[in-house]
């Protein structure tokens, strides 16, 4: 069975961007190195970076914070300009040193100096916090919790009073999470904010949608959305490793 199945084929893996350049080096190297012609090929929107091995196998890297800056035109890896050619010729990379490059860049995307809010929420809890610097440090924060109940197998009157109590529960602590967001990003603000990541679980997140005060922050939020367990101090610290790490959609030739 393979583990971490993508759909379409392969298996995802994340890599901390730190041990990204090792990573590619590696996975080239186990394919029988960098294919000759085009190693390297950025996505159209610059939210994917492939690199194919000399055997077809691909690592399809889908970076933080897309879109990834162009460094410019690639290294040419094919010939070199005909003789009759009037300029000398231009100096070829290798695929090995384009290859490299490439992962270089990535990496030096992904950890980035940038400021950061992230929100964490499930039903009954909620952590909120900015993170600054190309080593994210948690620089403001806020936790909390509310007790909602579980849902009951009694039927009848029982069961639907039941029911409203849960759903104010759940509101209100829906509500709870909102303040908590709106006090910890509001002190700085949407545009000093470079990106908001989501986590927790999608149904409470989409729960916040709906507060006015939260729009302009949840306009920046990344397309990756982080499943964590209850959001308490200690997860909240650690999430930078998971907000920084590069997916690779990794397919192998059978």
């Amino acid at each position: 069975m393979v583990k971490n199945p993508a759909a379409g084929g392969g298996r995802w893996v994340e890599v901390p961007p730190e041990r990204l350049v090792p990573w590619i080096v590696t996975f080239t190297q186990r394919h029988g190195g960098a294919a000759p012609d085009q190693p390297v090929t950025p996505g159209e929107d610059g939210a994917i970076v492939r690199f194919t091995a000399a055997d077809g196998a691909v690592a399809e890297c889908h970076p933080p914070f897309p879109p990834v800056p162009s460094p410019g035109p690639l290294a040419r890896t094919g010939p070199a300009e005909p003789p009759e050619a009037v300029e000398p010729p231009e100096a070829v990379e290798p695929p090995e040193a384009v290859v490299r490059a490439a992962a270089e860049a990535l990496a030096a995307h992904a950890a980035a100096d940038r400021t950061v809010g992230v929100l964490l929420v499930r039903l009954g809890g909620y952590a909120v916090g900015v993170f600054t610097g190309s080593a994210p440090q948690l620089v403001s924060s806020k936790t909390g919790s509310r007790p909602v109940h579980g849902r009951s197998a009694a039927g009848g009157w029982s069961q639907h009073r039941f029911a409203r109590r849960r759903e104010n529960q759940a509101a209100t602590a829906l509500r709870a999470a909102a303040d908590a967001a709106a006090e910890v990003f509001g002190r700085y603000g949407p545009d000093r904010l470079d990106a908001v990541v989501l986590g927790g679980d999608k149904r409470s997140a989409a729960g916040l949608g709906a507060d006015p005060r939260l729009e302009k922050y949840l306009a920046k939020a990344t397309t990756r959305f982080l499943t964590v367990p209850d959001p308490r101090l200690a997860v909240l610290r650690d999430i930078p490793r998971a907000f920084l790490a590069i997916r690779i959609r990794l397919t192998e030739p059978k």
